[in-house]
């Protein structure tokens, strides 16, 4: 397994299940995302969809909140409180960071789970949104406060948003500025599952065992498979259904899972 290194702003931990555990780790500024922890997700991320040791990722916030955003005010006020980044400065950031942060979760063939407790704002909210599977405390609030602040939304959220929620409920949460609980985040099909809150930790923690006993790599190319069908028609979606098929039926899971079928007993999956 590929060793991780923790960065400020984001621990970063292995076990021998085959969890990757990241955990966003700010908590006086309810673990909002800076340069360092977003470059930190990124490169771990990068390095995890090649990594064979890992079965499942949870990603988790320390103290009350999951995520509060991007700190913008805090990278303004580098360097002294006026300085201000250059002209294009976000338009050459954009790429590199949330623009590659979100799709990476999207296309890691590793199932990914999150636990929500408090905010998740902004990329908070979308990568949680990002998640396969996302528990949310009850009370947890969702907010996309873009136009709040008098900007357009970004890191996918007016492409994600709409293929979840659904235009009309998207264009509340983005134009309207509806905070969602974590109850109705999970009415919506943001969120996997609510639970209480003293609950999110190891419900979550559940969760991710479960997956990382599967058999990864059918939950990989199912993952894919799923991402890819609103893209694609039928005749090529049964094409790449076929393909998923194969490379998943050549797999050590695959034959014990059928002999586990067989013997008329739980498969023991092995991630391979």
């Amino acid at each position: 397994m590929t060793r991780y290194a923790s960065v400020p702003g984001l621990d970063v931990e292995t076990d021998d299940s085959g969890v990757l555990r990241l955990v966003l780790n700010l908590p006086g500024r309810r673990n909002a995302l800076d340069d360092s922890s977003m470059t930190g997700l990124i490169r771990v991320l990068e390095a995890a969809s090649t990594d064979d040791g890992l079965r499942a990722v949870l990603l988790t916030g320390a103290g009350d909140d999951f995520c509060s955003g991007f700190d913008i005010i805090g990278r303004n006020k580098r360097g002294g409180d006026e300085a201000r980044p250059r002209t294009g400065s976000i338009q050459r950031r954009m790429p590199n960071q949330a623009n590659r942060l979100i799709p990476l979760l999207l296309e890691l063939q590793l199932p990914v789970v999150c636990a929500v407790r408090g905010w998740a704002v902004g990329i908070g909210a979308q990568l949680a949104l990002a998640a396969d599977f996302t528990i949310a405390a009850e009370d947890a609030l969702f907010w996309y406060p873009f136009l709040r602040r008098g900007f357009t939304p970004d890191s996918g959220s007016t492409w994600l948003l709409p293929r979840i929620v659904g235009a009309a409920r998207a264009r509340e949460l983005l134009m309207l500025d509806r905070k969602l609980t974590g109850a109705e985040a999970a009415e919506w099909g943001v969120a996997h599952r609510a639970v209480p809150s003293p609950e999110v930790a190891e419900t979550a923690e559940e969760l991710a065992a479960r997956l990382a006993a599967g058999p990864t790599v059918a939950f990989g190319l199912t993952k894919g498979l799923l991402a890819a069908a609103p893209d694609h028609d039928l005749r090529r979606h049964l094409a790449d259904e076929a393909y998923a098929m194969e490379l998943s039926s050549r797999s050590p899971d695959f034959r014990e899972g059928m002999k586990a079928f067989v013997e008329r007993r739980s498969p023991d999956f092995r991630g391979l």
